[in-house]
């Protein structure tokens, strides 16, 4: 069965940084292409950054240059480093390989607040 348990989420005040980890199990990540998403309230599921099977990245306008995606496959996890964060980056975040598929996890949240 196809899961994603994300983690890492909390509050920072904006400047501040955090590491989120997505842990994916019933499949092998390193196959396929991973996303983190976000959905800040009242607004549509967002792409933040992609992380193909090869490495490559590729980011949304907003957070490129603030916000680094990567894979450890050993562990079958992905990763979102976010630095400089701003108060719109306020959401809960989400990875998925959309070519895999399966149910969406919880997601974690993210509140950048003074």
């Amino acid at each position: 069965q196809v899961q994603y348990v994300e983690s890492g989420g909390g509050l920072v005040q904006p400047g501040g940084s955090l590491r989120l980890s997505c842990v994916a199990s019933g499949f092998t990540l390193s196959m396929y292409v991973m996303r983190w998403y976000r959905q800040a309230p009242g607004k549509e599921r967002e792409l933040v950054a992609t992380i193909t099977n090869a490495g490559g990245t590729i980011y949304s306008d907003s957070v490129k240059g603030r916000f680094t995606i990567s894979r450890d496959n050993a562990k079958n996890t992905v990763y979102l480093q976010m630095n400089n964060l701003k108060i719109e980056d306020t959401a809960v975040y989400y990875c998925f390989a959309p070519s895999r598929g399966g149910s969406w996890g919880q997601g974690t949240q993210v509140t950048v607040s003074s």
